[in-house]
This record gives C-alpha cells, sequence and structure tokens, in this order.
C-alpha cells in the first residue's frame, strides 16, 4: 500500500482571509469555505491541497529562532518563474523578512497571518 500527501493545513485566526491571499498568490481554486476551514486546489490536480483551519489563538513564529520564543514548525517553498511575484505576494498582504539567507533567487516572506514561505526561481 503506499500513501500520498493530501495536503498541508495552516492554522490561522481567519482562515478565509488566508485563503484568499494564498488563492490569489497561486492561483489555485477553492472547493470548500466555512469559517472555520477552507481548502484549495490546484486548478489540475485535486491533490494535494492547501488548507486553512481556525486557530484563534495562533502565535506566528519568530525568525531567525530562539528557545523563548515561538519556533517555526513548517514553511511553504513555492516555485516561481520570475521574482516579480514578491511584489504581488507584497500587494496581497505579505512582508518580506529583513534576513534573506541566500541573496540570489530566493525570498523569505511572512503571509498576512505570520507564517513563513519562501518564493523560490527554479533551480534554487
Amino acid at each position: 500500500m503506499t500513501a500520498s500527501l493530501a495536503a498541508t493545513v495552516l492554522g490561522t485566526p481567519d482562515p478565509p482571509a488566508l485563503a484568499d491571499f494564498y488563492r490569489e498568490l497561486l492561483g489555485w481554486i477553492e472547493t470548500s469555505r466555512v469559517p472555520a476551514w477552507v481548502r484549495l486546489r490546484h486548478p489540475d490536480h485535486e491533490r494535494p491541497g492547501l488548507n486553512f483551519q481556525l486557530e484563534s489563538d495562533h502565535i506566528p513564529p519568530v525568525r531567525p529562532q530562539r528557545p523563548d520564543a515561538q519556533q517555526m514548525q513548517a514553511h511553504l517553498d513555492i516555485e516561481v518563474h520570475d521574482l516579480d511575484r514578491v511584489e504581488r505576494a507584497v500587494s496581497l498582504g505579505a512582508t518580506m523578512e529583513q534576513h534573506q539567507p541566500q541573496p540570489d533567487g530566493v525570498r523569505v516572506m511572512r503571509d498576512p497571518h505570520g507564517h513563513l514561505l519562501c518564493l523560490f526561481l527554479p533551480g534554487h
């Protein structure tokens, strides 16, 4: 028996708002929406999806990490064809991190609810 990744789930105090950000950034489609849960998927593929669940006490991670603060559990790597997508992400509410460990081809950002994501060019 094989297994496959069905979805990644992000906790957020406002699932519909965060789903709207990623829907616009990725160009994905929404397949379900209730106040506490939203599911997105690629237009051509059912899985894997990107889901958003209500976590009213969500605390964004601190970066760079330190022992006395919320640690990053995961982040999204999003391949883009050009880094103009960074401007699009910012226009949708993302912010650029000050610390950029790879100056060429990768941009570390935060979505509007503080989750870390990396936009990167192919080959990086």
